[in-house]
């Protein structure tokens, strides 16, 4: 589906399937110089199993158009108002890096649109290290070859997806050099200084009631799941329930352990 934005294109991945009001809606939301497609296995199925998919591409990868936004807020904003121009008024938010801090600060600041929030791979604060943002603004394919190489557990993930004999390590490195070639626009380096400048992680979570789950890599060099324990405890004395899974994955959980991740989300999504 498309929609009309502030004037620009978001595109949103249904799952092949028309939207229904009678279900339940849930939206993922993709990480840095990433799109909708790494959700592939977990929106699929979840469309062709009772609820509504809205996987976005968010405005400046892929198919959405414009400039991608440059705050954690702005996109969570953006995300409220395909809620709106899709006529749906409470989903679950389901979010992997970047994406986690976007369900995140939603469930803080749009109660009334969000009805739990699954954080994958997540942590808080999201830094970035000056090297990195410097390699993202100078050296983009040195940028996206570290950023891949530090995000896979292992080079063959088995089962893997969107199914064994696909090679998820290479197939993440094509993703993110094709938004790259999409968008001239410096989208790497924008959604990193996004999430390195993100500050309200502990402000947001003391006001979240929502259920929460954590899905966790124990693997995980760019996200590891210490990093998450600080903001995880800091929503349970906010009084919301909080759930974590930790699988046996690096950060790119969706692909190196998507039924691990499916498992997980099915329960939860459906509480």
């Amino acid at each position: 589906m498309n929609f009309d934005i502030d004037g620009g294109n978001v595109y949103a991945y249904t799952g092949g399937k028309s939207m229904n009001p009678a279900q339940p809606t849930v939206v993922f939301l993709h990480g840095a110089q990433h799109d909708h497609s790494v959700w592939g296995l977990q929106s699929r199925y979840l469309a062709h199993h009772g609820m509504n998919v809205l996987a976005l591409d968010l405005p400046g990868h892929v198919r959405s158009t414009g400039a991608p936004l440059k705050s954690i807020g702005e996109m969570a904003d953006c995300v409220v108002a395909v809620l709106d121009a899709a006529g749906i008024g409470k989903a679950a938010w389901v979010g992997h890096s970047m994406g986690s801090l976007i369900a995140l600060d939603a469930a803080a600041r749009h109660p009334e649109r969000v009805s739990r929030i699954a954080l994958v791979g997540t942590a808080y604060p999201m830094k970035v290290s000056d090297a990195l943002l410097e390699a993202a603004a100078e050296r983009e394919p040195q940028a996206i070859a570290l950023v891949n190489a530090w995000s896979h557990s292992t080079l063959a993930a088995k089962p893997s997806a969107p199914g064994p004999g696909f090679w998820t390590w290479g197939g993440n490195q094509r993703l993110m050099e094709r938004v790259s070639r999409r968008n001239p626009a410096k989208v790497f380096l924008t959604d990193f200084e996004a999430c390195n400048r993100y500050d309200q992680g502990m402000e947001e979570a003391a006001r979240v009631k929502c259920p929460v789950l954590a899905v966790l890599g124990r693997r995980d060099q760019m996200t590891p799941p210490r990093a998450a324990q600080t903001l995880l405890d800091a929503l349970r004395e906010a009084g919301a329930p909080v759930e974590t899974a930790l699988v046996n994955a690096g950060h790119a959980i969706m692909t190196e352990q998507p039924d691990a991740l499916l498992d997980a989300l099915v329960p939860f999504l459906r509480a």
